[in-house]
């Protein structure tokens, strides 16, 4: 993804291309139908996220769908964006405290429950949406590293709930201030208003999505 202190400049863009993405970018000449001397390819194409790029290319392989492809460049740079989020903003932030985001999000979860901080493995893999056995190892890895204790469940006695320890809540609950934090920088490159209206727009496209899949 190209970043916004880079509009403009596209020998400043280039520095934030891995080397896949200057091979590709290498290549796309023959693809876009550009020529160009610079080592690159045409300079301006480094201004291009990778979903225009497809875009363009698409419509020029493919005419008969060139005008049906706005669904294919919003998919492919919400894809892109929660790529860019994780990797380099809040993995980096999980790190810090010896956590994966799995891990993170099963104290997480149990922390934002509320006292006594307790849920069953059931409830823990809904609300995370991870798969029971992902779960599972998540919260061994948890207990043996003293953020989580297995208790009785009161409610059914042949089951066992995920508690969750004062070390885990001790740890989550300092590192959320930095956490917040490092959130705001992530998406600071949009105004309050915008963040508030992708923020509602996306709701809105993941409620609608949903209910086309609900029997």
């Amino acid at each position: 993804m190209t970043n916004s202190n880079t509009q403009g400049h596209p020998q400043k863009a280039l520095k934030h291309l891995s080397n896949f993405e200057r091979t590709d970018m290498a290549t796309s000449r023959g693809t876009t139908g550009k020529t160009s001397d610079h080592l690159f390819g045409d300079p301006e194409d480094l201004l291009i996220d990778r979903a225009e790029r497809a875009r363009r290319q698409w419509q020029t392989e493919m005419p008969e769908v060139a005008e049906r492809l706005t669904p294919m460049v919003l998919l492919g740079r919400l894809n892109e964006a929660a790529q860019v989020m994780s990797r380099d903003y809040l993995a980096p932030a999980y790190a810090e405290i010896g956590l994966k985001t799995g891990e993170f999000d099963v104290l997480a979860t149990l922390v934002r429950s509320g006292p006594p901080y307790k849920l069953s493995p059931t409830e823990l893999y809904r609300s995370t949406m991870m798969s029971s056995g992902g779960m599972t190892a998540r919260v061994d890895k948890l207990e043996k590293a003293g953020y989580v204790d297995r208790c009785p469940n009161p409610e059914d006695r042949r089951a066992l709930s995920v508690c969750l320890t004062e070390k885990g809540l001790k740890l989550i609950k300092e590192m959320i201030p930095a956490y917040v934090e490092v959130q705001h920088t992530a998406i600071d490159g949009l105004s309050g208003k915008e963040q508030a209206q992708l923020a509602e727009l996306l709701e809105k496209l993941i409620r609608s999505a949903a209910e086309k899949k609900t029997p």
